[in-house]
């Protein structure tokens, strides 16, 4: 049998087992109609929200978990009341009050209330684990990202004096004013967990006498991640290594939603996720990338495609300058391996960005749909300078710097690099694969070894700081291009433990543009990093796409009007807004 039958084939039999399950949870004869099938080749790290803080599981939980607020529609800027109803603001932005949804309902079967949202945002300033996004949400009530365990400022007493019930109205209290803590209640990893569930199946309890404990405790596999309790309009029916399924929750307190099930598979295969899509067992795919949609599913019966989507993220190469283990081989440079801090020195950094040659990318892989940047902001943000010229592709450039790196030895020596990817992700290998041609051409004594490797693992690693280079990406978690040029560029930010990016003339910059409401200083500081990050090769920042999506042309709700770039599921809007004729 041919592999990619065979992969289809299976790929078949388990939707029909899952729909089955489906089936019998709900009590009714929902089948193929009502059945939403998403096909790609990642796996689902958790369903924690407390430490979500990927795509894929981002997909999930927003479905399961719904936040205080959210944005209206495809707005980047504009939010409205979802569990609560309205707030307040006062104290000159230092104190927010809540009124939240009454007859609301957790998938457990208890009912929403104060409690349970008091429980959700101290349990995240508690835990605060590296591998989540609750460090903005720290810096905005406790004045630190940072948890217990590496900030001695944050005590219980600041915990609950931040976040607490008056009655039935949520109180935040801020040290100081934050204009972006509003965007920051809309993410993901801020949905509201069902506080008498959590403690139930072993979660942390929610008292002073064990919160030190918990403080910086790993949450992937929790309790929760297992067995999760939201208010969204679905709730989890199963999950295992391949396949995940979700049912619409009959108890929900918004319109019940048109498809009733939802299965996600990991299908590694990209043949096999084509042909599922092509005969209509599934409804949407990873596709690998506007190369495979343009010249394998546009035209194709059955197909529908949604072209000119915006890119609200920005992605580079990352160049990790003390890498702890894992990726070194021999650990020396004498052409079997790299020492911990080969990236540190700036000419090897140089000359990797150099030898990218984006031009070429944005032609083969985009198929000429991209743009380059200077930058890893999107250029669609206030504080992208569109002025200043993005890196040149120039291989005497790139050997002109290899020359020069660590005193001559790279060239001399030479390197073996292991370069990690994400199994499946299209675009990131023939990245990869482009960059590693230019390099091995300059010298016969340089290797790229690329390493592809699970979703999950990539994480763990990266969390580690062991990945020596490894696609850096990052979506808006809230619309500020501080969420951004923090992230990447800040020794604070989220990255800079992961791959070591320090300077201590970017920390000014980036500190004080986040401490100013001045838009125009807050721009030229951001131009000033731009300016800086590029002459000491940072990262290599990989084009800007054009969003692409092709879909089941019998699924409903797909739009450019209803495509929200901050919604983490392919479709860019939730499960429940969509049906299927």
């Amino acid at each position: 049998m041919n592999k990619g039958k065979l992969f289809g084939a299976l790929a078949l039999t388990t939707v029909s087992l899952t729909l089955a399950a489906c089936n019998n949870k709900q009590g009714d004869a929902a089948g193929p109609g009502t059945t939403l099938v998403y096909q790609n080749s990642a796996d689902i790290p958790t369903l924690d929200p407390g430490t979500t803080y990927d795509t894929a599981s981002g997909q999930v939980v927003e479905n399961l978990y719904e936040t205080l607020l959210t944005y209206q529609g495809n707005s980047l800027t504009e939010l409205e009341p979802l569990l609560a109803t309205g707030w307040e603001e006062g104290n000159g932005g230092r104190e927010y009050r809540f009124t939240l949804r009454e007859g609301v309902k957790f998938h457990a079967g208890g009912d929403f209330g104060c409690k349970d949202a008091e429980y959700t945002f101290r349990r995240n300033l508690v835990t605060n684990t590296s591998d989540s996004g609750n460090w903005f949400l720290s810096e905005s009530l406790l004045g630190t990202g940072a948890n217990a365990n590496d900030d001695q400022s944050v005590t219980w007493a600041r915990i609950t004096q931040a976040v607490k019930c008056d009655g039935e109205t949520l109180v935040f209290t801020l040290p100081k004013a934050d204009p972006a803590f509003l965007p920051k209640l809309a993410y993901t990893g801020q949905g509201i967990v069902d506080s008498t569930h959590a403690k139930e199946i072993g979660e942390w309890d929610g008292t002073e006498a064990t919160w030190k404990a918990a403080v910086g405790q790993d949450l992937t596999g929790s309790p929760l991640a297992q067995d999760p309790s939201g208010t969204g309009a679905y709730k989890l029916v199963g999950r295992d290594a391949t396949t995940l399924s979700a049912t619409a929750f009959e108890n929900y307190w918004g319109e019940q939603p048109s498809i009733k099930n939802v299965v996600i598979q990991k299908v590694p295969e990209q043949a096999a996720r084509i042909q599922a899509f092509l005969r209509g067992d599934a409804d949407l795919i990873e596709s690998g990338g506007r190369d495979i949609v343009e010249t394998q599913l546009k035209g194709q019966d059955g197909v529908a495609v949604l072209d000119d989507l915006p890119d609200t993220t920005a992605t580079g190469l990352s160049m990790n300058q003390n890498i702890k283990g894992g990726q070194l081989g021999s650990g020396r440079l004498d052409g079997q391996g790299i020492p911990a801090n080969f990236f540190s020195d700036v000419n090897v950094r140089r000359g990797f960005v150099a030898a990218f040659d984006t031009d070429t990318y944005i032609q083969e892989v985009l198929r000429g749909k991209g743009q380059p940047r200077n930058f890893l902001l999107p250029d669609s943000f206030p504080g992208y300078d569109q002025d200043l010229a993005p890196a040149n592709f120039d291989l005497d450039a790139a050997r002109a710097a290899f020359r020069q790196a660590w005193g001559g030895q790279v060239w001399a020596q030479g390197f073996t690099l292991n370069a990690t990817y994400r199994a499946g992700a299209r675009n990131v290998q023939a990245a990869m694969e482009l960059l590693k041609k230019n390099i091995e051409s300059l010298n016969p004594k340089f290797k790229v070894n690329i390493v592809p490797k699970e979703w999950s693992e990539i994480i763990k690693a990266s969390n580690q700081g062991s990945e020596a280079m490894v696609v850096t990406s990052w979506a808006p978690d809230y619309a500020d291009p501080d969420n951004f040029v923090y992230t990447f560029y800040n020794s604070g930010g989220y990255y800079s433990p992961r791959i070591n990016v320090a300077d201590a003339q970017i920390d000014a910059w980036t500190n004080e543009a986040r401490g100013t409401t001045d838009t125009a200083r807050r721009n030229a500081l951001y131009a000033q990093v731009a300016e800086r990050a590029k002459d000491q090769a940072l990262y290599i920042v990989m084009p800007s796409p054009v969003g692409v999506l092709a879909y089941r042309d019998n699924l409903q709700g797909i739009s450019a009007e209803t495509y929200s770039p901050l919604t983490s599921f392919v479709t860019g809007t939730l499960w429940k807004n969509l049906s299927k004729s």
